[in-house]
């Protein structure tokens, strides 16, 4: 597949950095995924995010609207010698998806990754999002193992 350069029209949709314009679009977009969000949380989130060289946010824009977004880092390994990537967040309008935008967000996400020297990647995804497996099992990411979450603000020790 032919990696996406970012700013590329295609399908109608062009990707592009995200900015803080798209705050509102963005918090959407989280809640869709279901975790709610404000516009104002979101702000801040950006702006920390911003301000780390580690991360990249990419926004996919059909008729000037934001309807995707995709997060990454990078980070470095005590298994490896080198560096990491990570998808953190990948999301689709519910209205847009089955467009070819997820596609084009994770081809712009690998492009960057390889452009900063990143050949290893890895993702997470809830184990109900069956649909989501299939989409990244066809973009030739692998299953390998369980993720596991603790709360720990509703554990007694950091209170």
């Amino acid at each position: 597949m032919r990696a996406i350069l970012p700013n590329e029209r295609l399908l109608g949709f062009t990707i592009r950095a995200a900015e803080m314009k798209d705050a509102a679009a963005l918090a959407r977009l989280m809640c869709e995924l279901g975790y709610e969000t404000t516009k104002s949380e979101m702000q801040m989130r950006i702006e920390r995010i911003a301000a780390d060289e580690r991360y990249r946010t990419f926004v996919a824009v059909c008729d000037g609207k934001v309807c995707g977004m995709i997060g990454t880092i990078t980070s470095l390994s005590y298994e490896h010698n080198n560096s990491s990537g990570r998808i953190l967040a990948l999301a689709i309008l519910s209205t847009m998806r089955r467009s070819g935008i997820g596609r084009a967000l994770i081809a712009t996400a690998e492009k960057d990754f390889a452009q900063r020297g990143i050949t290893r990647l890895a993702l997470n995804t809830r184990l109900a999002r069956q649909d989501a497996h299939k989409f990244y099992e066809s973009l030739g990411y692998e299953r390998n193992g369980f993720r596991f979450t603790k709360d720990l603000s509703t554990v007694g020790a950091w209170k």
